[in-house]
């Protein structure tokens, strides 16, 4: 085994095998003795932009993320370079290893010549119903809820990037790695960010997730004014796609119309200018047909038997917007800040499958009686549903369009309490901390105040004190907090 010693631009010690582990489109990829960081050699001889952009990346960017107040926050979300080195005339970038939890535990089920045991977990396994079928181990899949997480999960580190005026430019399921058992997601390949005005994108993207603009003037020069390079605007179509996929296991756009007999001029014209949503409501010429699918992908393959409202009404204005409004309207494309609130206060409307079948969970439907869209279970027993208002003015309670839905040890959290406070990175220690929770007893719902002072059954006019608790019933209503921005919580009744 060779070894090869070096000092990087940033005068650290870089060590690394001489054997390439991995090759990407661009690099080569090296391990450190130790295994804690990969170096990544660009194969191409690469000029001075090049090396600017990866000096801003390793220093400057990487700075304003990491050492801030809420830095530490983000080292789950990113795997970022942290220095750059020079090998035989070859620039390369030192990585961190993935975390552990980014590489397959378990081998595939399936499939004895495809060793993936051990390797990371690159989001193509997931986001695919034939590949989770054919190759995946039950105990590797996760269930609805972790996906839902590894959607926030990608939303909140995508909406970080925009924020410090970055694009990723080639986010896909290759660029990010997850992990659904834990529902878990890290955004990889950062060297190839954009940064408009400075640093042009190296590449186009990953198919599957090009915007259509993009595919439609790649014929043009990059010097062509009407030429789209990817941005943040191309960025947050992919994100769509990605969610899309983690949600819904398949592509979509990918459905039945042909619009070219060549298959190249199709695939072109399919991605880009006449791209079209499998689920949109008033064009079907893109439908899937079920009956074409290979039995792997059914019943997650044909959206008539999952259909993307199932994920709740937040999610599905979403959806509309990033593939029907702003599919070839790029402004209208909801921003990842956008996907970040809607999962989260979706994720407050999801409800455990009353039979636990493989996905586990899903999105109350605003039915009394409720039913598991995954397998048909019915719900039973009595269900509360908690709408969420809060004061704008001193007595003078709105309606937040927040829904919380109630089962067997649900938590309350500051952020429900207050319109105010947001579970992002800026909550500190207290405020991440529960405040109550929901128990079930005797076949009656009860809210246990932990850590909500002032909270009051407005119904009775009495105050729930700490450590006391409150029935659940239709029409109940309960002040959570006085303090402005504080909410009121409005009980509905559902189940049988």
């Amino acid at each position: 085994m060779t070894i090869v010693n070096l000092v990087s631009e940033g005068g650290k010690p870089v060590s690394f095998v001489d054997e390439v582990i991995a090759s990407g489109a661009m690099k080569d990829i090296y391990v450190s003795p130790d295994k804690t960081y990969v170096v990544g050699f660009f194969r191409d001889a690469q000029d001075a932009a090049l090396r600017e952009r990866l000096r801003e990346i390793t220093t400057r960017y990487r700075n304003n993320l990491f050492d801030k107040d809420s830095g530490d926050f983000w080292k789950d979300y990113f795997c970022w370079p942290v220095d750059t080195v020079e090998h035989n005339g070859r620039i390369g970038v030192v990585v961190p290893f993935y975390a552990s939890d980014f590489f397959f535990q378990y081998g595939s089920v399936k499939d004895d010549m495809l060793k993936i045991r051990g390797k990371d977990k690159e989001g193509k396994w997931f986001a695919s119903a034939s590949n989770r079928e054919k190759f995946l181990d039950p105990r590797e899949k996760g269930n609805w809820l972790t996906h839902l997480q590894i959607c926030l999960s990608i939303s909140r580190a995508v909406r970080r990037l925009h924020m410090a005026g970055l694009a990723h430019s080639d986010l896909s399921y290759k660029n990010v790695l997850v992990d659904p058992t834990k529902g878990k997601a890290c955004l990889i390949d950062i060297d190839g960010l954009v940064v408009p005005g400075k640093f042009a994108p190296d590449v186009v993207g990953t198919p599957d997730f090009i915007a259509p603009e993009v595919i439609a003037t790649q014929h043009l020069s990059k010097d062509d004014p009407a030429r789209v390079l990817p941005s943040r605007t191309t960025d947050r179509h992919a994100l769509a796609v990605l969610i899309y996929m983690y949600l819904f296991f398949r592509h979509p756009l990918r459905g039945r119309k042909v619009n070219d007999p060549d298959a190249t001029r199709d695939e072109e014209l399919s991605m880009g200018e006449r791209a079209l949503f499998v689920e949109h409501p008033d064009d079907t010429s893109n439908r899937v047909r079920p009956g074409e699918l290979r039995p792997q992908s059914l019943p997650w393959g044909d959206p008539s038997e999952r259909p993307y409202t199932m994920a709740g009404p937040l999610l599905t204005e979403l959806f509309d917007r990033a593939f029907i409004t702003g599919l070839h309207a790029p402004e209208k494309r909801p921003s990842a800040a956008d996907w970040e609130s809607a999962l989260i206060r979706t994720m407050d409307m999801i409800q455990p499958c009353s039979a636990g079948c493989d996905m586990g969970w899903f999105v109350f439907d605003n039915s009394r009686a409720p039913v598991c869209p995954h397998c048909g279970t019915a719900y039973r027993g009595k269900l509360p549903v908690l709408n969420l208002y809060s004061s704008r003015t001193k007595g003078s309670f709105h309606a937040d369009n927040h829904r919380v839905m109630v089962w067997n040890g649900q938590s309350i959290f500051p952020w429900h309490v207050n319109r105010t406070i947001f579970p992002n990175e800026h909550l500190n220690a207290a405020l991440k901390k529960r405040v109550g929770y929901f128990q079930l007893h005797d076949g009656d719902w009860y809210l246990v105040n932990e850590a909500m002072p002032g909270m009051k059954n407005i119904s009775t006019d009495k105050e729930i004190a700490i450590g006391d608790n409150v029935k659940l019933e239709d029409g109940l209503q309960v002040l959570l907090s006085a303090q402005e921005g504080g909410r009121l919580i409005h009980v509905q009744m559902a189940g049988v």
